[in-house]
């Protein structure tokens, strides 16, 4: 599995999305590497778009949330970058849409989810880690 405990950030709720985000993303490129057809494949990147639409908009305000409830101070930087994949994955999904199920896409799409997410989780979410444990904070606020 690609979810590592050393990415936990020791906010239970957030732990818990970012476990689901790995395994939704693991499924998909597992998918997209598998021998089906194109075709049988179809089902489950439709799936996995729709879900990566509703889901990174529900963790992220968790995670805002969250950031707000310990006056995190790279909050809006970090509220900038979460906007910015809401957006990057709405348009994929778009393109997707309107190409009819164009495979290089979603190829890319599942390269660029799965470094975007690692990266994200282990630099940008563990600055809120540090900061929380710095000022003594237990995780469980908000």
């Amino acid at each position: 599995m690609l979810w590592k405990d050393n990415y936990k950030l020791g906010v239970p709720l957030i732990d818990a999305q970012h476990q689901e985000l790995f395994r939704r993303v693991q499924s998909f490129l597992q998918v997209l590497r598998s021998k089906d057809s194109w075709d049988e494949k179809i089902p489950m990147i439709n799936e996995t778009l729709e879900f990566m639409k509703r889901y990174v908009v529900e963790h992220f305000q968790a995670e805002e949330d969250y950031q707000r409830s310990i006056n995190y101070p790279g909050y809006e930087a970090h509220k900038q970058i979460h906007d910015d994949m809401v957006n990057y994955v709405q348009e994929v999904s778009k393109k997707y849409e309107q190409s009819q199920n164009d495979e290089q896409l979603m190829q890319q799409f599942g390269g660029r989810l799965l470094a975007w997410l690692i990266n994200h989780v282990c630099a940008e979410d563990q600055r809120i880690a540090d900061y929380a444990k710095e000022k003594g904070m237990s995780g469980n606020e908000g």
